[in-house]
């Protein structure tokens, strides 16, 4: 019977588990490859999916089975599959529904990953695709094609923070009877529900806040069970993409700081969005929590709390932003986002280097754009660091640091 918790409470503890219960608190780690049947008709059953069990540790393993039912409940589906990285995750759900002379639809404020995903293996799939503003339902409705098999979206996007519609844009995807995807790994299952909101798939990269340390490559998706089943059967086991028993365990136990982690996310965030918009030397900050962000009345009807990125746009360009960057001291230059630790990019040249110059001025990732994903140190230690920073990069100087 399911249990009747609320999020921070349901990443510390098992559904499947009791008020008490026996056996081992922390769930055990299986790294098993094979496993052993009592005669041929029971083995013959489970790889038949006649009876559940595991077979093979391609196809999945105790341990990770366990990280996957929380997953589904954290996100309120029926089922969950876990795979060795986002990307394995993002294309996973992608190829479950296209095939050749198939179209997809995708927010044209997407990850360097998926863009290049979409750019480079999905065509020479013969698979086709469209990139749009997903902020106008015209358009959406205006590029679905007779062809089209998914609608594929992020938000809040990497890296501009747009907030789209996920009740709207399921809407529209259902009247034309093809499934919305949805990169949810900027909010986590803890700030965002993409599933309640009309959404059919959630992908996430676990990688991120979902591990929450910096020491995981991992990707889940969550659905229906049909869907997450024919995926792991025969799309994640023949592209041999599973997520081993020792990352699925790191997981588990990151997840269990996951509420608390994500309340100081937000709060460093929403610190450092207000102090960054109030400096002269920002020319555009994009965060989902303040007052002057294009869906920041969108956002607080769908996200739980505003989530731990922040991107701003430098005065002077590249060549700022570059100094900007190099003369931090405390804050990490690095591609990832999610970790303790605070991290700050360059998407022009870093994340989203492989997407055509011309294509990122159109999609507005600028070559002063710098995005920051805020950790859980002071915020005041993270703000005259950047404060110093500012200060370097224009040559001025400036003793106005937050004491």
């Amino acid at each position: 019977m399911k249990n009747n918790w609320r999020t921070d409470t349901n990443v510390v503890h098992h559904q499947k588990r009791g008020i008490t219960h026996s056996g081992p608190v922390v769930e055990p780690l299986v790294p098993a490859v094979a496993y052993a049947f009592p005669n041929t008709s029971a083995a013959s059953q489970v790889v038949s999916g006649e009876e559940e069990g595991v077979h093979y540790g391609r196809y999945g393993n105790p341990t990770l089975f366990s990280l996957e039912e929380k997953i589904a409940a954290l996100e309120g589906g029926e089922a969950a599959l876990g795979l060795s990285s986002g990307m394995a995750a993002i294309s996973t759900a992608l190829m479950t529904f296209l095939k050749q002379n198939d179209h997809v639809v995708v927010t044209k404020d997407v990850y360097g990953g998926t863009h290049k995903f979409l750019t480079n293996m999905a065509s020479r799939l013969g698979i086709d695709y469209d990139f749009i503003d997903c902020t106008d339902s015209e358009i959406i409705r205006n590029s679905i094609r007779g062809n089209t098999k998914a609608i594929y979206i992020e938000t809040p996007s990497n890296p501009h923070l747009t907030v789209l519609d996920i009740k709207e844009i399921a809407s529209i995807a259902h009247n034309f009877d093809v499934p919305l995807i949805i990169d949810n790994t900027f909010m986590s299952p803890y700030l965002q529900n993409p599933l309640e909101l009309g959404a059919d798939i959630v992908v996430h990269s676990a990688t991120k806040y979902l591990n929450g340390h910096g020491d995981v490559i991992a990707g889940f998706i969550v659905g229906k069970s049909a869907y997450i089943n024919y995926m792991r059967n025969h799309v994640m086991g023949d592209f041999g993409q599973v997520l081993s028993a020792w990352d699925a365990f790191l997981i588990l136990r990151g997840l269990k700081t996951l509420g608390v982690r994500m309340q100081r996310h937000c709060d460093n965030a929403l610190k450092i969005a207000m102090f960054l918009e109030s400096h002269p030397q920002i020319e555009n900050v994009f965060y989902p929590g303040l007052v002057s962000h294009p869906q920041h009345e969108l956002a607080q009807k769908q996200m739980r709390d505003m989530g731990g990125i922040v991107s701003f746009e430098l005065k002077g360009g590249q060549e700022s932003g570059e100094k900007f960057i190099d003369a931090l001291n405390l804050i990490i230059t690095s591609f990832s986002l999610g970790d303790p630790e605070t991290l700050v990019q360059h998407p022009a040249s870093m994340t989203h280097s492989s997407i055509p110059a011309a294509e990122r001025e159109k999609f507005g990732i600028t070559a002063g754009l710098i995005r920051l994903s805020l950790g859980l140190e002071d915020p005041k230690d993270l703000i005259n660091d950047l404060e110093q920073a500012l200060n370097i990069s224009e040559n001025i100087g400036s003793d106005t640091l937050v004491k």
